[in-house]
């Protein structure tokens, strides 16, 4: 049978100086084995739900699709779909996207592309985005005042990370939610790609945890040039927004953020005098 995305499980609770037991809600993780035409992509580790989405934003976030269009997904195994407790997914694209290179080992839920991907290899692949349109500091916050009433399953259980797009306004586009940050950014992106969505330049990034570079390389490989990160940002993110051109904030919280790459709308023009991604070592 399948699995939902959550459990019920008996907890001991300390409240107050006093135990008592009682039910509480916790977030299922489970691996997903994804393949391309078949062939063997990586076994990540998610929350079930969404599973077309992550195969294919995961495939298209690491490059493997080529130039090649998705012309299908679908659960697969070498029995009923029911049997592989649905944690087998294959993209299809006719056979024309390049044959994977298997990754070795399990994708953690906390894990990215792991240094696959080098910023020169996806510049010469990619190379800076274009016509990408400029968001407001309004537009950010407006956006931020907003994605915690769409994390339904994070209110019931505190366990999940978010990933949601928003236009020029700040309004909410798609969200998706995963016990993985990387998963829940491929399930957004995957949902784009499936609905064959061209509105990329006009569309912000936000994500509920650090701006990682694996965050940048998911967002410039779907086109996306703004990203919103509730926490911080590396130093390797900050590098490749510069090369992709892409407007990188991190400590998003309520009214308050840093932009470490890029410009938004709303900022006096006097701190921009100096470029504001200027490196200052100690």
């Amino acid at each position: 049978m399948r699995r939902g995305r959550t459990m019920r499980v008996l907890v001991d609770r300390l409240r107050q100086g006093t135990w008592t037991r009682s039910p509480d809600e916790v977030v299922v993780e489970e691996p997903l084995e994804i393949r391309l035409d078949g062939h063997l992509v990586a076994t990540t580790m998610r929350t079930p739900g969404h599973d077309y989405e992550l195969a294919v934003g995961f495939c298209a976030g690491d490059g493997l699709l080529g130039d090649a269009t998705v012309t299908g997904v679908r659960y697969c195994g070498e029995g009923p779909a029911a049997e592989f407790e649905y944690n087998m997914v294959t993209v299809e694209t006719g056979g024309k996207a390049p044959v994977p290179t298997p990754r070795l080992g399990n994708v953690s839920a906390a894990c990215g592309i792991c240094g696959s991907t080098t910023i020169t290899d996806m510049a010469a692949r990619l190379g800076p985005l274009a016509g990408i349109g400029q968001f407001s500091v309004d537009a950010v916050h407006a956006a931020l005042a907003a994605v915690p009433a769409t994390q339904e399953m994070f209110g019931r259980t505190g366990g999940l990370h978010a990933a949601a797009t928003f236009d020029t306004n700040g309004r909410i586009d798609i969200v998706r939610e995963d016990i993985g940050r990387h998963n829940a950014v491929d399930k957004v992106i995957g949902r784009r790609l499936l609905d064959g969505r061209d509105d990329a330049a006009a569309t912000a990034l936000f994500v509920s945890g650090r701006a990682s570079f694996e965050m940048v390389q998911k967002a410039w490989a779907a086109g996306i040039g703004t990203l919103v990160a509730v926490s911080a940002p590396s130093s390797l993110a900050i590098e490749a927004s510069r090369s992709a051109a892409i407007t990188l904030a991190g400590f998003a919280r309520g009214d308050e953020l840093n932009v470490y790459c890029g410009s938004l709308a709303g900022i006096p023009e006097r701190l921009g005098e100096s470029p504001a991604n200027a490196e200052v070592h100690s």
